[in-house]
């Protein structure tokens, strides 16, 4: 039987134990959700409750996930997609920028469209829209990604050809039915329509501003030269295709620059937001359709982009959207502030657990925890609907996916300083999901089979790898030590750290042994 014994306890450990204070965690009830009509992410790190995710408690069904590459970020976001299937038989679209979903998609049975490697997207179809309206749409996504709203008689001259356009091809500008005299659908015009007629003007010779009109005809001309005309082509895809057959991934990578990508980000989610509008208010349980957009900065973070719209509207529709990032500076504050759920897993800078508390107002002691997560450790904010006596932000032990995450470990036990050593808060190694480091080894330039050749090395030393051997491995490998550099401060590695990574690398390479160096420098591209 134990024994008590009085003992003196300072404040600080009193204050610290929080005797008074309600644990940070939602009640139970709101926790625990019907497994029938929610969706299961993992249990929570203080009381270890299972925590099944429903949209009844929050403002809306729309997500936030935001982490550094290799925190679990698309893990979460595949684990999400599969049970929503499961559980409400979503569909998902995955607009994804750099075709980083592609086989996972493929693997599990889903559809991929790749624009830029074959599908096509005309940018004048009207996907049930007035051709008003979705003249409106193109003049706006144009001034997006382009400096055509600096323009007045551009943009003007600019919208007038596409209006020309529609009527040369008998469209009726004020209505949604679109038929010929035999009551045929009307096929619409594309950009080349909308050039040409700019063109013709510009040959006649009379346009009072002949330098407006060519710099009109010279910027839609980067739309649609021949290989790079993806949207001024009649399409090779339908709106019913990419929102009801389940998970589809339309991949994105193909096409040559952001501006191309935004493009077809920003006519997908208009045609969907169109799509939702007309389909009406759903009474049935669950999600129809989630749209991921993972990495999508450019559509992201202004305020009057579509995927704002569809964050203030969707949840009438039962349309949910989960917007990812490395850079929460990257989402418009406009969704952060409608956003139901935020997900927040590591991340690395300052600077964006800064912006993340000041936006989600959570306290100090959360940020400590966020500071500190290895892969698929996660906090979650949610926003209620009515005002609670609960903390609106939790820690989440770890994600839980159908498989368990696969992590890779980088220990630095071997470069650190024996400060660094005794400081219980200083990792001694730095864990990565195992795609998430592939797919970062990949964008750094090295081949397919120097990645597979690396990841079965993992595998040999119990998915442990020591830093100095790792980087003598990317130098073998071909990589240069600038880009090794920027790794490793990609993963926040500091620069004193790497210093000594590389200098005890040149060691082990040269088999000097522990003699003195006078000076390191890091050369920077």
């Amino acid at each position: 039987m134990g024994r008590l014994y009085i003992c003196k306890v300072s404040n600080y450990e009193v204050s610290r134990r929080n005797i008074l204070v309600h644990p940070p965690e939602p009640p139970f009830n709101v926790l625990f959700g019907d497994p029938g009509d929610s969706i299961y992410i993992g249990r929570t790190k203080i009381f270890h409750v299972p925590f099944y995710w429903s949209y009844r408690h929050v403002t809306n069904p729309h997500i936030c996930a935001v982490g550094i590459t290799g925190s679990g970020k698309s893990y979460f976001i595949k684990t999400f997609l599969m049970r929503a299937s499961f559980v409400w038989n979503s569909n998902a679209l995955i607009v994804d920028w750099a075709g980083e979903y592609r086989d996972w998609v493929k693997q599990t049975g889903g559809r991929i469209i790749a624009l830029g490697k074959g599908a096509y997207l005309n940018l004048l179809d009207l996907g049930g829209m007035k051709p008003y309206d979705r003249i409106k749409q193109v003049m706006r996504t144009l001034e997006l990604l382009t400096d055509i709203g600096q323009y007045p008689e551009q943009r003007r001259l600019t919208e007038m050809a596409i209006e020309k356009s529609y009527l040369k091809g008998k469209f009726k500008m004020d209505s949604t039915e679109q038929r010929d005299e035999i009551g045929k659908h009307l096929m619409a015009p594309t950009l080349k329509d909308v050039l040409k007629i700019l063109e013709e003007q510009s040959k006649l010779g009379t346009y009072e501003f002949p330098a407006e009109l060519e710099n009109a005809i010279y910027r839609l001309k980067q739309f649609t030269k021949p290989g790079e005309d993806f949207f001024a082509q009649q399409s090779t895809i339908s709106l019913d295709e990419i929102t009801n057959a389940g998970l589809v991934d339309l991949d994105l990578s193909g096409l040559p620059d952001e501006t191309f990508r935004a493009l077809g980000a920003l006519s997908v989610l208009q045609f969907i937001k169109e799509k939702m509008r007309a389909s009406g208010w759903a009474k049935e349980k669950g999600l129809k359709l989630i749209i991921v957009l993972d990495e999508a900065w450019k559509i992201a973070k202004e305020d009057n982009s579509d995927a704002v719209m569809i964050v203030r509207e969707g949840r009438k529709y039962n349309f949910g959207l989960i917007v990812a990032s490395q850079n929460p500076t990257d989402i418009s504050e406009s969704i952060f502030s409608n956003v139901g759920t935020t997900f927040i897993l590591k991340v690395k800078f300052e600077k964006f657990l800064d912006y993340l508390q000041g936006t989600l107002n959570f306290s100090n002691f959360m940020r400590s925890e966020i500071s500190k997560f290895g892969v698929g450790e996660a906090a979650v904010n949610m926003a209620f609907h009515t005002t609670t006596q609960f903390p609106s932000t939790f820690l989440m032990d770890r994600i839980e996916g159908e498989e368990p995450i696969k992590e890779l470990f980088l220990d630095l036990e071997k470069v650190l300083t024996e400060e660094q050593k005794r400081d219980v808060n200083m990792p001694k190694s730095i864990s990565f999901q195992k795609e998430d480091l592939r797919k970062k080894l990949r964008q750094y330039g090295l081949g397919e089979d120097k990645v597979e050749e690396l990841s079965k090395m993992f595998e040999q030393k119990s998915r442990h790898l020591d830093i100095i051997s790792f980087v003598i491995l990317l130098e073998r490998y071909g990589i240069a030590r600038s880009n090794i550099a920027t790794f490793m401060k990609d993963i926040n590695i500091d620069d004193s750290t790497i210093i000594n990574i590389f200098t005890k690398a040149d060691y082990k390479k040269e088999d000097l042994g522990s003699r003195d160096i006078t000076q390191v420098i890091l050369e920077e591209d």
